[in-house]
Order: C-alpha cells, then structure tokens, then sequence
C-alpha cells in the first residue's frame, strides 16, 4: 500500500526507501516537531495538567512538508523508534494534523522495527498497530513532571543560591550521587597495615605465599597495624621450618556475559574504548540507522535503547551458525543460552542490542565505516557472538602451608586457563593473567626463600566515572536507557561536575546545589524516590496506573515544599550549607576560621552569580577573600584584588586594569581609580581561543581594545597593514586583502616586522 512514511533523521529515511521503494514517500521529522513552551504557566496543574506546546523551526518546516505529501496519499505510516520517544513523536505528528483537519478519510498506522533491515521493516508494515496511548501517556507524566521540577525549583535555586544554573528531576539525583562520593573520599582516613610474604622454594619451582592465620586466628586486613608489629612477625617467621598442609585443585567456570543492552554497552565502551556515553550512543544511532554498504544503505545493529539481554531466535540460529563453522565444536553448547533480565520498561525494544547479521564481520567493514564506529561495532559484534560460546574453564590451585609449630599459616592460590570458551572472542586481558603453581604434593617439605612485609593504606573508594555512574543508576533504578547519556551531559553542562582524568569531580557550586536540595528538598533528591517515580511512569506505560493520578500525588507535595522554600532567606541558606559542608568549605582553616589578612574577621561562605567563595565577616574594611580550596580567590567579579591587576591604561586616566573571570568566560575590566563606586566599569571579553589566560598582560589588553590597529604601512605596497578580529579569528587587512591569523595569544603581540614575515609570499 502506497503512502507516506515518518522517521526521525535523515539517515534512517534514506535507509528506509532503499527497501519500500518509490511507491513510497518517507520524511523526516528531525526527532520532535514540538516542545512545550519555554515559560513558566505552560502546565496548568488545576486544569488537569493541560499543555502548550510550540513547534520548533525545523518541526514547522517538516509538518509543512508532511501535510503537503499527505495530501497525494491514503496511508499514513508512523516508523519512529520503538520506544517511549518514538510514541511521543508520532503523537505530536498526528495532534498536529489532525488540528489541521488533514487526516479525513486517511489510514493511519504505527509500525514498529527494532533494526533497520529489508526483513524487519517488511514484517513490521505487513503487522501495523495503533499508536499505544498509555507510552504516550507515560512520556507526558514524564515530561510534566521534569517541567514543574524546572520551572518551579530552579527560581527558588536562583534567588535563594545565587550562581546555581538549574536543578533537573533526574539529573540532581545523580549529580548528588558524585558529590557524595567526593565527599567521602575527602573525609576518608587512610590507616596503615601490614601483610607479610613468604617465597618458598621447591625442585619444581618458587612461589610467593601470604601469611593469613597465626596461632590459629585468622588475620584481619587492619590487624597488623605498625612497622614493629610486622617486623617482629617477620623476625619469627624466619626462624620457622614449613610444609604443605594441604593442596586444593578444582575447575571453575566463568560464563560468558550476557548480550548488551544500552547501560553494559556504555559501561564496556568506557571501559574498553575510553568513549563517553553521549559518544557511544551517537555511534551506536548511526550503526542503527543505516551505513552506505557497496552503495546500499544497511543498518548494522539492532535498536539501542534497551534494557533486554533477549535475542531472537534468528540472532540465535545465526550466531551459532557463525560459532559452528568457524570455531572447534567445543566451543558450541548443546542449546542456546538464554538470558532474561526482568525488564523494568515495557516500552523498551524487546531485543538485546547485537548486529543485524553475525555473519557480517567487522573486518568485511573496515571500508564502510571509521575507526571509532568499528570498534564499537566489534565490541557489539564480539560481545553477541561470546554470550552464546560455552564457558570458560579455569583450573585452581590453592597451596596452603604451614609452620612445623603449627604457628603460621600461609596461602597461596593459582589459576590457569584449561579451556578458553568464550574468552577466545570477547576477554578481558586484567581478569585473565594466569598465576601458575608447581605442582607439589601435601607433606612436601619448603625451603623459606624470604621473608618480607608490606606497607599499605586503606583506599578512599573511587570517583565516579561515566560507567560506573551508569551502572550505579541502573542499581538504583534511576533514568531509563534513554536518558543515562543526557543526565551525564547535563552535569556537565551546567558545569556542576567535570571530567578529569576520565573521573567525574564535582566542582564547588555542585557541592553547593546538593547540599541546599538535600536541606530543603530532601524528599526529592532521595535515591528510593526518584526510582519509585521511574516504576510509576513504567506502570502508566503498562496501563496499570492513570497518569493524572501519579502528577497529582507528585504536585501536591511538591507544591507545598516549593512554597516553603520561598520563605528562605540566603542568610538562612549560607547557614545551612556552611553547617552542612563545614569541613568541605573550611578545610584550609584551622579554629575559628579566622581571616588570614586583618587577624580579626572570620571567614565565611559567600554567594554570587560568579560563584562562591569565602570573605571577612569585616568587609568592608577587610577584603580578604579566598576561594573555598583556601587559595587567594580568582577574579570573580566581586571585589578587586592585587593579584589580578595586570597594570594601568595611561590612556584611560591610569584606571586599574584587571582580569577577570565570569560565568561567559575571562575579561578585561578596567576599575576607575577616580571613581571606585562607578557602577559600570569598561569591560572587555578575552577571546575564547585564548586559553594560556594567565600569560595576559598589560600590553594585550591594550592591544584588544584598540582594535582593528593600524600596524603601519607594508614597506613595498606602501598600504597600511590593519589587525582585526572578526567572528571567525584574527587576521590583518592590507589594501582589502584578508589574510587569517593562527588562533592564539600571539596574535596580539605581532609587530609590523612578524607579519610582513609571516605573509612575506602573499604580499610579495
């Protein structure tokens, strides 16, 4: 049946009429056509939660050329993705013409396919549905809900938090998750103990073993606390003569892991590749849309929004085909494994994420696709192939010794792969090191080697990385596999966390926003809330639960705190925060917090739209600030410190100036000696290209605000070289010839000699 086709992006509607043809006509939506209105009153919720939407640019321009197609067909066939998002999409698209009165007499049909294949989407328009009301249900609760929190929390947070961007249903929650670990590694204590270590020999090989009982107790991980008790244990151990008591030898299996599903694919991808999430889900979109093959537009992987480990029986028959014809029989179990996981979102695709042909290999795509994309295509390609490969099989060794005094105990166990299984496609090369033992009987009798003890300390747990975020959510039941990417890009965003050495570290103003929700919304920001929130939207989902019900149970609480809030006051909000985070926000002052300048203020927590910091209570006599690290405090916008003076403007009254820092970026401000209290200070920005900020100097603020500059005139065309700065960079102007400049500092500093240099050959 001929008719018009809705998808989401380009790419999937250019992969999509490789398969229907010319009969029909598929269109992009470019995701959603319409949002609700950015402003406050676009949820009434004492009119059953009634919606304004608008419709974006783009939306109005791909509903034009919806409703112009619609009108040469009968069909209408709504082929967005096969989830919450995808519903709502077709929804929006079919309120909108129907508002248009353009769906008279016309079929409309949903149809559903979790990979982008002539078979699939063949199935899927031969098996069209209704659009399921309750997902669309389910994501107007959702995004109800995400728009109260905004718009209802984030002016509390501006008022009452000066410097605090925003706070989101789902982003805070994870965002407290990262502070509060950061939290915890800055108040943890290492504590000191100690391990000892025999290396004993035999005919048949040495072997190091630890000491783990003595005198029949077994020891403790702190138990040996200091350097004396452990050199005494040594000294003693040395005069001892051992034997086995005992050797332990069995096989142990490990299983092979289950197929990914959108949180263990960005788990592995960050573990093995070093992707973030946002750039693994990007890839993984584009895999799924479709990739030009030989001409032909293919999708590569099945739909990767998913929390199923299922695979089809095809995907099945096809990866043990792949397994049987190209690995030892050995490798293929009797039957199938399957793996079920109890899935929270009905909505999600039913299938695991896997490629849509195991017999297309990754090396056949080394022309078809980039670097990045084949990895990440192998790593889904491996990763389904050995979830259906036999388990791996490990043989353990476990020598336990003994003194003759029958004093000491010392252990030591081995391992050694007899059978590799599913490790021979998809391993990890960490959890596979072999330790292999001699192979020596009970009752042997050991030569003592040495005898040696070590120091360690006890280790704060680790920062939170994009994985171990995703999983920790996953745990907790908070985000869906849709969102796990957006919440770690929002975080960023905001600039209330950043990524250092792969690792998430909170900055001070995160710090801050928990701490004030944790205080003042506590209910909201709690673990177990936010996940029973995400089992009521799955339950609207399944139908088991009215969606008006969950947003009101929701708003009239929620209402209530917001009105509660309002009566704050930022005094009441600095005490609470500095009583909360005492020992995060004072960690560089000992006693009283006293002001290190004047001896007789304290310091204390102060907020600004710039950011926060510690200032005298003697302001202003003492303007002492530090930044909440203890160091002198950038320039912030809030009051004028030495370090930041770079010199004076002679042509401007001698006026300071200084840089400093805001919520855009670096500046240049110049501060009017005459008149301090001058409210609007000449300003400059620092262009963002410049990034060794703490080279600036006097000289290159005067040079960027005397911008374009006449340098001279070129010495053979006798036409005067011009330095500008434009919206796309430096460069100079000669005779009305434009020639670009490197994007650096330097650029500020040239002369008329480096440029007549630099161009020698275009100005020649």
């Amino acid at each position: 049946m001929k008719g018009v086709v809705v998808v989401e992006s380009p790419a999937k509607a250019k992969t999509l009429s490789t398969f229907l043809g010319k009969d029909y006509k598929v269109i992009a939506s470019y995701g959603h056509v319409r949002d609700l209105v950015s402003k406050r009153g676009s949820v009434d919720p004492n009119n059953h939660f009634k919606m304004l939407w608008e419709e974006s640019a783009r939306g109005k321009k791909q509903i034009k050329e919806i409703a112009e197609s619609i009108k040469k067909y009968d069909n209408l066939y709504l082929a967005t993705d096969p989830d919450r998002e995808g519903e709502a999409i077709s929804w929006h698209i079919l309120e909108i013409l129907n508002d248009k009165k353009l769906l008279k007499n016309k079929q409309i049909q949903r149809v559903v396919f979790h990979e982008i294949t002539k078979s699939a989407v063949s199935e899927a328009f031969a098996n069209p549905r209704e659009l399921d009301q309750n997902l669309v249900n389910a994501y107007l609760a959702r995004r109800v809900l995400d728009y109260l929190v905004g718009f209802s929390l984030s002016p509390i947070l501006w008022r009452k938090m000066p410097g605090a961007k925003s706070a989101g249903r789902v982003q805070s929650v994870a965002l407290r998750l990262i502070v509060e670990r950061e939290l915890e590694i800055e108040a943890f204590k290492p504590e000191e103990y100690w391990t000892l270590h025999n290396l004993f020999n035999t005919d048949k090989g040495d072997f190091l073993s630890t000491l783990i009982s003595i005198n029949g107790k077994k020891l403790e991980k702190l138990d040996i606390k200091t350097e004396v008790e452990a050199e005494n244990i040594r000294s003693d151990v040395e005069t001892k003569k051992y034997t086995v008591d005992s050797v332990e030898k069995k096989s142990v299996k490990r299983n092979p892991y289950a197929p990914f599903t959108t949180s263990t694919l960005q788990q592995d991808a960050s573990r093995k590749l070093g992707f973030p999430a946002k750039k693994t889900m990007q890839i993984a979109q584009k895999l799924y849309e479709g990739i030009s093959i030989e001409g032909t537009m293919t999708g590569l992987i099945t739909y990767m929004r998913t929390d199923s480990t299922n695979l089809s029986n095809e995907a099945l028959d096809a990866s043990r085909k792949y397994i049987s014809e190209t690995f030892d029989k050995k490798y293929l179990p009797k039957n199938p494994k399957i793996y079920k996981t109890k899935t929270k979102n009905a909505q999600e695709a039913h299938e695991a994420i896997r490629p849509t042909s195991c017999s297309r290999i990754p090396e056949s795509l080394k022309d078809a696709l980039n670097e990045d994309e084949l990895k990440l295509y192998e790593l889904i390609w491996k990763r389904t192939i050995a979830s259906q490969m036999e388990s791996a099989v490990l043989d353990q060794v476990t020598i336990n010794i003994q003194s003759t005094d029958k004093k000491y105990k010392f252990k030591v166990t081995g391992s050694s792969i007899s059978f590799d299984g599913f490790l021979k496609v998809y391993g990890d090369d960490d959890k596979e090191q072999e330790l292999r033992l001699p192979n020596i009987d009970e009752k042997t009798i050991l030569t003592l080697k040495d005898a040696t003890k070590n120091q360690h300390f006890t280790q704060p747990p680790a920062k939170f990385n994009e994985a171990s975020l995703v999983k920790k959510l996953e745990e907790l039941g908070i985000g869906r596999p849709s969102t796990y990417a957006t919440i770690i890009n929002v975080i960023q965003e905001r600039k209330y966390a950043v990524i250092q050495k792969r690792a998430f570290v909170p900055e001070n103003i995160g710090v801050l926003v928990v701490s004030f929700l944790k205080n003042f919304f506590t209910k909201y920001v709690e673990y177990s809330f936010t996940a029973n929130l995400e089992e009521e939207l799955d339950d609207i989902s399944n139908g088991k639960i009215d969606w008006e019900t969950v947003l009101n149970n929701f708003w009239k609480e929620f209402y209530t705190s917001i009105n509660s809030a309002q009566e704050l006051t930022v005094t009441k909000v600095i005490d609470t925060l500095e009583n909360n985070l005492h020992d995060y926000i004072f960690k560089n002052f000992s006693g009283e917090n006293l002001c290190p300048v004047c001896n007789k203020g304290k310091m204390h927590l102060k907020l600004s739209r710039m950011g926060a910091f510690l200032g005298c209570s003697n302001y202003p006599e003492c303007k002492a600030m530090k930044s909440i690290e203890g160091t002198d405090a950038p320039a912030i916008g809030i009051e004028n410190t030495a370090q930041n003076i770079l010199g004076q403007d002679p042509n401007n009254g001698n006026d300071n100036v200084m840089l400093k820092k805001g919520p855009y970026g670096y500046y240049f401000e110049w501060e009017n000696t005459k008149d301090p209290t001058k409210k609007k200070p000449k300003r400059l920005a620092v262009p963002k290209f410049i990034t060794n900020v703490e080279d600036l100097n006097i000289n290159d603020a005067l040079t960027l605000t005397n911008l374009p500059k006449n340098l001279g005139k070129h010495p053979k065309l006798g036409k005067d070289i011009i330095l500008c700065l434009g919206r796309f960079g430096p460069y100079v102007s000669v005779g009305g010839k434009t020639l670009k400049l490197e994007k650096s500092l330097d650029f500020l500093r040239f002369g008329l000699d480096e440029i007549y240099q630099k161009f020698k050959n275009e100005l020649s």
